[in-house]
């Protein structure tokens, strides 16, 4: 058996003897406020294992369409699905039989304290997303991805089936350094959320290395030290975009406003306070979406009066590309 399928069935058979009987100590205590859980039965409130609560960061709308990965007991699906309302749709997604039967098992009594049944669990694996492509306004997670063989994959999925614009809020378990083989080969940590952490260098590289832009850290807190090595439970908030024509040049500028002298961006554009860069029309767009809304100053060509600077069709990043 390859080490991936050997992992994959150590989590299954430790997250099984977690649902059917609840581990108390088991990854980050972390709580959610009692108006999210109040129509939530406590089977499912036992069995929540998150190092976070991403819910509360995610700023979930009205009619959104959620995934939860890792799903386990429901607890965040369901405090998602009071969140989105009738007309929203929330899919948990978790490989673990004995975890998606506590969820299924609870979730008539969700749909009859909030009047509506919007619910859906699927089984299925982090690095094949059981959602269709382009489908989801939001991906949530609560240490899960730690526990995944191919984490690089797990990213890739999220982007496959979010639309553009759409965002993930991830909690997870992140290590100060790299974390040497005779941790990550210990079975018990790995089911403890340890053994499989990336550093947190790891974990932006890979998002960023799939698409996610607009990465920012909502939280960052201390776990526990392991052989001098920390363990920090973090929620990341990341968007995807789509670009869509290409880098068409037709004289928009992008202003940055500040409060900061200058940025730089996932694509290596320089923006100076207050100062002109000719982009390209996707650019122009990316910057007019959340998170960067209300940042940028995006001028049409007749209304460029200020001093262009840096970027235009022929500039250069520095490394002999082109800067957008």
């Amino acid at each position: 058996m390859r080490k991936s399928e050997s992992t994959r069935e150590f989590v299954k058979d430790y997250y099984k003897e977690a649902a059917q009987n609840p581990k108390e100590d088991l990854c980050c205590p972390t709580t959610y406020p009692t108006e999210d859980t109040s129509h939530i039965p406590g089977e499912v409130i036992d069995r929540f294992y998150g190092c976070g609560s991403p819910m509360n960061l995610a700023q979930i709308v009205e009619g959104e369409v959620v995934v939860d990965l890792g799903s386990g007991a429901g607890i965040d699906c369901f405090i998602a699905a009071k969140k989105t309302g009738a007309n929203g749709q929330v899919i948990g997604v978790d490989m673990t039989d004995d975890m998606l039967k506590v969820a299924n098992e609870c979730k008539s009594e969700v749909s009859s304290n909030l009047g509506y049944d919007n619910v859906e669990f699927r089984k299925g694996f982090l690095e094949e997303i059981p959602v269709e492509n382009k489908s989801v306004d939001l991906i949530t997670s609560n240490c899960v991805i730690n526990l995944s063989p191919d984490k690089r994959k797990v990213f890739k999925e999220m982007i496959r089936i979010l639309k553009d614009h759409g965002r993930i809020v991830v909690s997870d378990i992140i290590s100060s350094q790299r974390i040497p083989e005779n941790i990550r080969d210990n079975e018990q940590l790995l089911g403890e959320c340890i053994a499989g952490a990336l550093t947190e260098d790891q974990f932006l590289s890979y998002l960023e290395q799939v698409g996610f832009y607009g990465i920012e850290m909502l939280s960052k807190t201390h776990w526990k030290t392991i052989e001098n090595i920390d363990f920090c439970s973090i929620t990341l908030r990341g968007y995807k975009f789509e670009k869509t024509a290409g880098c068409v040049f037709v004289g928009q500028h992008a202003v940055y406003n500040g409060p900061f002298k200058v940025i730089i961006d996932e694509e290596g554009h320089v923006f100076a306070r207050n100062q002109a860069v000719e982009v390209c029309t996707d650019t122009a767009q990316k910057l007019s979406e959340i998170p960067y809304k209300g940042m940028f100053t995006i001028l049409e060509p007749d209304q460029n009066t200020h001093e262009v600077s840096c970027c235009s069709p022929s500039a250069t990043n520095g490394n002999g590309g082109s800067c957008c």
